[in-house]
């Protein structure tokens, strides 16, 4: 009777390399994974719930060099997005308010008065 020993001395010289939850964090984040699927609900071939799920998980550099900045541009997210879409919104009011004053003046445009004038300095 013949003894096999299975123990191996030796790691295997091309198998998978060991590597910490950091080291997957930090390579995920680097490159990028996109998880993408779909859940659809039908009851007698009549379609009643479709949800498309796309999902992009990867560090804020990494998403911008993919094109992808929405949180920059998102009021909710972004101070600066809410106060450009506050001067925007300032400024349609100012026009609205000019022009309905002068279609009350008889086409003559409006003079603007100090507060408006003094609104405009600030943004």
């Amino acid at each position: 009777m013949t003894d096999i020993d299975t123990r191996r001395d030796d790691p295997a010289a091309h198998g998978p390399t060991t590597s910490n939850l950091a080291d997957i964090l930090e390579r995920v984040l680097d490159k990028g994974i996109v998880i993408a699927g779909d859940i659809k609900i039908d009851l007698l071939d009549i379609e009643l719930l479709t949800i498309r799920l796309r999902l992009f998980v990867a560090s804020v550099e990494t998403a911008r060099k993919a094109g992808i900045d929405w949180w920059e541009t998102d009021p909710a997210l972004s101070s600066t997005a809410a106060r450009d879409e506050l001067r925007d919104e300032n400024r349609r009011l100012r026009e609205r308010v000019e022009a309905l004053e002068s279609a009350e003046n008889g086409g003559a445009p409006a003079a603007r008065t100090q507060d408006t004038a003094a609104a405009g300095a600030r943004t």
